[in-house]
């Protein structure tokens, strides 16, 4: 089904409208212009309340001093009559094509958001865009990436801090290059030095033992000459002990050999390691701790490094997502919650473009709804107006506009409720028949 639009509306005694009748261009802008409180938001309301229903039916819908009251005539492109007339202002929709029904049939093809566009103009950036991702259908997929990418943000933000903590501590803590890359145990060291000295007590035994036997043999020596005095008296005496001093020059000459070849093992390092052990200690630890610290700061520095392509993953899959979406306009996107066009956030963008993507998302939402209304727009200038007017062409878009303007750039001008210059061949109003009003 093509869209639908107005050909031709009819409207009497409504809010400030007298009587006007308007044949917009059925694609691009058709600007209702005027001055102030001359009827030109009238038209808009009366067409809201013609295909809207109720609910758009203005507070005071007929004219203050009129007698007669509204009545509302609009005739779509397919032929479909849209009338509301009479006291109550009741609803009577004729269809070409003989199909009954009366509001239900003109919320077919009527989007609420067409009527009042400010609606979803002043909305929320949050709205406007979970307004855009329901109607392309990625919604729900894009709101499951987004809490995945603010987890693995908020994940990533508590060990990048974590990270930044531990390599702060790390570069504060001191470093002893010349400090051992363990503990210095104090049994360990003393062990050592038992066993040293153990060793130097069995050395100073065996020099004793030389010392001794050299005794012994100058004592011989001294008893052998003594008893050569007495060699006559003593010779069975010598020669006893010209045998144990043979034998005491043997065992000395074995001695001398041993002795010859000890040395003596220094206790010097290891008593001045004892002395220093909590000093060396204290720097083994401190070192220690700072490769610990240093550790941990390169492991969260990792765990932040992969966070990080996570949360990249994760933007490209939602870029992906609304990539292969069918978007209303191109350059239009959703970005962290927010509707994105050429680059701009809706507070960024021109008054051109808002009108641009709102009528877009629009159009999306329904597409057989053809029209839109638009209010107030001299925010435009020129220039910009007709950009807006030539998209709205090319996209094959009816837009109903007002402008506080009576300038050329408008189609028509309301002027005490009437259209200035248009004279009015015959009565809007029909014959009322006896007891409709």
């Amino acid at each position: 089904m093509n869209s639908l639009k107005i050909n031709k509306l009819e409207i009497e005694n409504v809010k400030r409208i007298k009587a006007v009748k308007i044949e917009p261009t059925l694609n691009g802008l058709t600007i209702v212009g005027g001055n102030n409180n001359q009827g030109k938001t009238s038209v808009l309301d009366s067409i809201a309340w013609a295909l809207g229903g109720e609910k758009y039916r203005p507070s005071e819908a007929q004219r203050h001093g009129s007698l007669i009251p509204p009545n509302l005539h609009i005739v779509m492109n397919n032929g479909l009559v849209v009338e509301r007339k009479g006291k109550n202002s009741s609803l009577k929709v004729t269809d070409p094509k003989g199909n009954k029904g009366g509001q239900q049939l003109l919320n077919e093809f009527v989007e609420q958001l067409a009527l009042d566009l400010p609606k979803f103009m002043e909305a929320s950036g949050k709205e406007k865009a979970e307004t855009l991702l329901k109607i392309i259908g990625v919604g729900d997929q894009l709101s499951v990436l987004d809490k995945e990418e603010k987890e693995l943000y908020n994940q990533r933000l508590a060990i990048g801090q974590i990270a930044d903590q531990k390599k702060k501590y790390a570069d504060e803590q001191v470093y002893y290059p010349e400090a051992p890359k363990e503990l210095v145990s104090p049994s360990d060291l003393i062990k050592q030095q038992q066993e040293i000295l153990a060793r130097n007590g069995e050395n100073q035994r065996k020099r004793d033992r030389l010392n001794s036997i050299t005794q012994t043999k100058h004592n011989l020596f001294d008893e052998m000459q003594r008893i050569d005095k007495n060699i006559e008296i003593l010779k069975k005496q010598k020669e006893s002990i010209l045998s144990d001093y043979n034998n005491a020059v043997k065992d000395e000459e074995i001695a001398m050999k041993t002795v010859t070849e000890l040395q003596d093992e220094s206790t010097a390092e290891l008593e001045e390691s004892i002395a220093n052990i909590e000093e060396t200690n204290r720097k083994v630890r401190a070192n220690l701790d700072k490769d610990k610290a240093e550790e941990d700061a390169l492991e969260y520095k990792n765990q932040y490094a992969a966070l990080t392509q996570k949360i990249e993953d994760k933007r490209k899959a939602k870029t992906d997502l609304l990539n292969s979406a069918e978007l209303p306009l191109p350059e239009l996107s959703v970005k962290d919650g927010e509707l994105i066009y050429k680059g701009q956030k809706w507070d960024n963008m021109s008054g051109s473009d808002r009108m641009k993507v709102s009528t877009a998302i629009v159009r999306k939402l329904n597409p057989k709804c053809g029209f839109v209304l638009l209010d107030k727009l001299e925010q435009m200038d020129m220039q910009t107006l007709n950009e807006f007017g030539a998209w709205l062409e090319q996209e094959g878009l009816q837009a109903i506009a007002t402008r506080v303007s009576t300038g050329d750039e408008c189609s028509i001008i309301i002027e005490d409720g009437y259209v200035k210059g248009q004279v009015l061949e015959e009565p809007i109003t029909p014959s009322w028949k006896a007891g409709e009003f």
